[in-house]
């Protein structure tokens, strides 16, 4: 409209205007109209899109407050699970037992967990001559021990007159432990020296530095596979012929490399030699340890052979 009142206005003549000039003025009004519709339904659209945006926010902020509510939920578990587990290790007994260590200056410090599973955690910890200690806790509430251990310990001829209560098996499994490993290092077996035990508690070297354990020896990539092996066989042949035990459960799993060297570790299920099983669990070790290195290109010495190499006196070359 008020380009129609200009060009009315600036007209020269009152003749009627051309079809050309009604057109234009058509053109005009109609543009300007489309204007303000376009204006008005941008407005709309502004107002459907604030709305829009408002909401939009509103569905972050509230997704949001739900990520944080999950995550505290997430945290109250972890703690009540931290918890959990704490109380699980250190009952009172344990802990009477740590405190009867750090009396008599075995433990001086307690620091974080450096291995961890069903049966026991252990801890790094330091002694009184600042030496590095490896802390084993058998947990006495371990709902898996009795089932998984005990024909370890009641076909054992070392082990007579055993009380089946958990907590009194528990207490022999640290034992069993403790007197297995003492056997093995002066038998010159390379393990963990054991310190001392009492109860659920049993203190050993820390096999690693500065509270970093070892790796496996599946985590290490050898420089001589071949020697390792030959050494791994020596150590089960000494195990055998000195300290009259067979491991029982030895694997990648249950080695370490220590500066170079393999170092074997738990031997809570290791048996007598005598036990009526003896064989069968050599018979595993060796062919757990053959399978491993055959994947590293080594040429195995045969089951049978190295059998009768540990148990027969043959030399291992």
């Amino acid at each position: 409209m008020g380009v129609l009142f200009q060009q009315a206005l600036t007209c020269a003549s009152p003749a009627i205007p051309s079809k050309g000039t009604l057109n234009r003025a058509i053109y005009i009004k109609s543009a300007n109209m489309s204007s303000a519709k376009i204006k008005e339904e941008k407005s709309d659209l502004g107002r459907k899109r604030s709305v829009t945006v408002e909401e939009e926010l509103g569905a972050k902020v509230a997704e949001k407050i739900k990520k944080m509510e999950k995550r505290d939920r997430m945290l109250i578990k972890d703690r009540s699970s931290e918890m959990a587990v704490l109380e699980e290790v250190f009952d009172k007994s344990t802990l009477m037992t740590i405190y009867d260590f750090m009396n008599g200056g075995e433990i001086k410090e307690i620091y974080g967990v450096v291995d961890s599973g069903k049966e026991s955690r252990i801890y790094w910890g330091i002694d009184s001559a600042g030496e590095e200690i490896a802390i084993k806790i058998f947990l006495t509430v371990s709902a898996e021990f009795r089932k998984g251990r005990l024909p370890y310990i009641l076909a054992d001829p070392r082990f007579k007159n055993v009380r089946k209560n958990l907590r009194s098996l528990v207490y022999l499994w640290a034992q069993k432990e403790f007197k297995n490993l003492k056997s093995a290092y002066e038998a010159k077996v390379r393990v963990p020296r054991p310190i001392t035990v009492k109860n659920n508690v049993l203190l050993m070297e820390f096999i690693g530095k500065n509270g970093v354990s070892a790796p496996l020896l599946r985590e290490v990539e050898l420089k001589s596979p071949e020697r390792t092996y030959r050494t791994i066989l020596l150590h089960v042949k000494r195990l055998y012929r000195g300290a009259e035990l067979v491991h029982g459960d030895l694997s990648e799993y249950n080695v370490m490399v220590f500066r170079g060297r393999p170092v074997l570790f738990d031997f809570s299920q290791a048996v007598s030699i005598k036990h009526p099983n003896a064989g069968q669990f050599l018979m595993r070790d060796i062919e757990n340890i053959n399978r491993y290195f055959e994947k590293l290109g080594v040429n195995v010495i045969g089951v049978e052979e190295a059998y009768r190499v540990i148990t027969g006196g043959a030399a291992i070359r």
